[in-house]
């Protein structure tokens, strides 16, 4: 027996995110005998870019019940099967992480239905669900909803029994934990893949001649790296894998901290990799100017202007989440924002949410005095603070120093050491380069986290 499974999450990170949507389907290899389908409250928020793709909002989950309100029904219907699903190991993480968090050991015999369609059905361009489907005229309802995808997975998984019959194959089911694919130098082991923590940080690829090829940062550095040592997409990505020799790596404790090294050691190394990468890094930034009646507009543009923006970000969807979380915030007009393009007054307007500068009705003043709060609070400016941080153990918090608006360095403290013991703090962090890039990621990381602490002085 098997359940085909799909959920639906605030993002991609287990370790992080959390399941929004679930849909479970018994299935004998001939019909489905059993399913179990809600939506779940994450208890955190949902994100701009993934209601628009799932259709999911804040306001539909809010009443759903919550993981660990279904996690019994979950065991039982799940309980003695085979754990199917189109990229597996993505929604098996997501849910034994959940149960994990209750205490609870969740193990269950996986397949893998993107890489059974690798083997059975070769030669196909994608094998993406949506593209897989369409290749073997299988219909999807409801793309990107857990239920419309589980069932397709249910189609598609029925065609592979009935093709693995056919071909006399034996479906494998996973058991081993790390995989290491063949024509990898031979250094490159499961146990270098163990020996690679499950922790934010810095990793390093080196060649044989010791070069360092290639640097990145992730919140799981065991889970990144085994990314790129499987990765068989393509030419280059091929090379890169079968170029790496031995795996570095460094504990960064948190976000913050990894990306700053990450910045720094790529500029210092230049890896091969990441220049033919040709990474966009912030692609995308927020933008003002004041029209002629004196009012000051907002505008996501992408960086391509010449022209400094207020704060940057990777991708347009970051961007107008933001955008709309500080629309929210600062009571702002979604004319004067670049989100309304009627010519009459917003939709905010309309229904008293705006003040009416879209109308002359809130004079520019008033209006602007919001913006420039705004604008305040994007920017590093001339301020000088410590962010305070996770260390790399329990006994420990990071700290890193801003002085006078430029980026100072990172370093680590016992817990022993007093936070508002600033000067001392200070003058033991050592010095780091400054440049607009880790400026940026500074500020982007305390626009993203505002419940971080920050120590003013």
């Amino acid at each position: 027996m098997y359940v085909i499974v799909d959920i639906e999450t605030t993002g991609g990170s287990f370790k992080h995110e959390r399941i929004t949507e679930i849909a479970i389907y018994s299935f004998d290899g001939d019909k489905i005998t059993d399913q179990f389908v809600t939506l779940i409250n994450p208890e955190k928020s949902i994100p701009y870019f993934i209601t628009k793709l799932t259709g999911i909002s804040n306001e539909m989950v809010a009443d759903a019940p919550r993981f660990y309100e279904v996690a019994k029904q979950i065991v039982e219907i799940m309980r003695g099967k085979i754990f199917v699903a189109h990229n597996a190991t993505f929604d098996y993480n997501f849910i034994k992480n959940e149960f994990k968090a209750l205490g609870f050991d969740f193990k269950l015999e996986t397949l893998c239905t993107v890489k059974l369609s690798r083997k059975l059905f070769p030669g196909y361009k994608s094998y993406s669900l949506g593209e897989i489907c369409k290749s073997l005229n299988i219909g999807v309802e409801n793309r990107h909803r857990a239920a419309g995808d589980a069932l397709a997975t249910v189609k598609l998984f029925n065609l592979l029994l009935k093709q693995n019959i056919e071909t006399g194959n034996k479906i494998p089911v996973k058991k081993e934990k790390y995989k290491i694919p063949e024509g990898l130098h031979p250094d490159i082991t499961i146990k270098t893949i163990e020996e690679i923590p499950e922790a934010i940080g810095v990793y390093y690829l080196l060649n044989d001649k010791n070069e360092t090829i290639y640097i990145g940062k992730s919140k799981n550095l065991r889970d990144r790296v085994l990314t790129h040592i499987r990765n068989m997409s393509s030419r280059k990505t091929i090379e890169m894998a079968t170029n790496v020799a031995s795996i570095g790596h460094e504990i960064c404790g948190n976000e913050l901290i990894a990306l700053l090294l990450e910045s720094e050691e790529i500029k210092k190394h230049k890896p091969l990799y990441n220049r033919m990468q040709r990474r966009t890094g912030f692609a995308w930034g927020l933008f003002s100017y004041e029209d002629r009646g004196g009012y000051i507009h907002l505008a996501i543009e992408k960086n391509t202007t010449g022209r400094t923006p207020i704060t940057t970000f990777h991708t347009h969807d970051e961007a107008m989440e933001f955008l709309e979380l500080m629309i929210e915030k600062y009571n702002l007009c979604q004319k004067f924002c670049g989100l309304y393009n009627s010519t009459g007054p917003c939709f905010y307007c309309q229904v008293g949410k705006c003040n009416g500068a879209c109308t002359g009705k809130e004079l520019s003043e008033k209006y602007n005095s919001r913006v420039n709060s705004l604008l305040e609070f994007c920017t590093l400016g001339d301020n000088s603070f410590l962010v305070i941080g996770e260390g790399r153990s329990d006994e420990e918090f990071s700290v890193v120093k801003v002085i006078n608006g430029a980026y100072c360095g990172f370093s680590y403290f016992d817990n022993s050491t007093q936070i508002n013991n600033v000067q001392e703090i200070s003058e033991n962090i050592p010095c780091r380069m400054d440049n607009r890039d880790v400026r940026m990621i500074i500020k982007n990381y305390i626009l993203k986290n505002p419940k971080i602490k920050i120590v003013k002085f």
